[in-house]
């Protein structure tokens, strides 16, 4: 998940852990109905791991926005009893906007894909790493 004030961006992966697919983003309400929707979604994915983007700054240290996903991260966990890992997502957006560019998609279109194919790079970046 890559974890956005306006949206949350998902993705998820193949059952045997190889590649990365983007799902349609959750528009944010307010926490509640984040956890409500998302706790959904986990429990008709049959998800075992829940891995969100951790907004590590460049260099290296956690700032404010890591602090408030770190709680967003807890409060996930403890509704789902799903582990809740976090993952560093440096230039993941920045690496969707430059991709979503090149491929011409609209600046209108662009907001909304940004989040999602963010969300496919920060998971496929962890299955590569295992």
């Amino acid at each position: 998940m890559d974890l956005g004030k306006k949206r949350i961006g998902l993705a998820i992966s193949d059952p045997l852990g190889i590649t990365a697919q983007g799902m349609p983003n959750l528009n944010r309400t307010n926490k509640r109905g984040d956890l409500d929707v998302l706790e959904r979604l986990i429990g008709e994915r049959e998800v075992g791991l829940i891995l969100l983007g951790n907004p590590i700054n460049m260099r290296g240290s956690e700032g404010r926005q890591s602090g408030w996903v770190r709680e967003f991260a807890g409060a996930l966990e403890a509704r789902t009893g799903l582990p809740v890992k976090l993952w560093d997502e440096r230039l993941t957006s920045v690496e969707a906007g430059r991709v979503l560019r090149s491929s011409g998609i609209s600046i209108e279109k662009r907001a909304a894909a940004v989040d999602r194919l963010s969300a496919v790079i920060l998971l496929q970046s962890y299955l590569d790493s295992l």
